[in-house]
């Protein structure tokens, strides 16, 4: 199946997020072989190169290790979900931050906008 990607970002990128993202949420566990090059090209419609450069990219990171004829694995470190979860959080954090500073907002409004937001959605506890 095919994914759809964004013109912001370069794929690689984005299929990096989308695996850092599956092992936070536990989809993918400590320990566990990534699919091959080929099988992850085909799972997610782009080129074996650009999952090799993905692959390679999320190793430099720390987060997975390749092992010479079995395959890149995800590395089996208990502080690396919860490093890794800080990381995403604070990206996305950053983001947003920076998004509703561009359109005026205060601390205090995107504060009071966050709650209504998730109070509206019924998320809110």
């Amino acid at each position: 199946m095919t994914e759809e990607f964004h013109a912001t970002k370069p794929i690689y990128l984005q299929v990096a997020d989308r695996i850092c993202y599956s092992i936070v949420r536990g989809e993918i566990k400590s320990g566990e072989k990534l699919p091959s090059v080929r099988e992850m090209a085909i799972q997610t419609g782009v080129n074996p190169n650009t999952i090799q450069r993905t692959y390679a990219e999320i190793e430099r990171d720390g987060i997975v290790e390749t092992k010479r004829g079995q395959g890149t694995f995800v590395k089996n470190d208990p502080t690396l979900i919860a490093s890794l979860r800080v990381r995403i959080q604070t990206e996305i954090m950053e983001t947003f931050v920076e998004n509703m500073k561009e359109i005026g907002l205060s601390k205090t409004e995107m504060l009071t906008a966050v709650q209504a937001f998730l109070t509206e959605r019924g998320d809110v506890e």
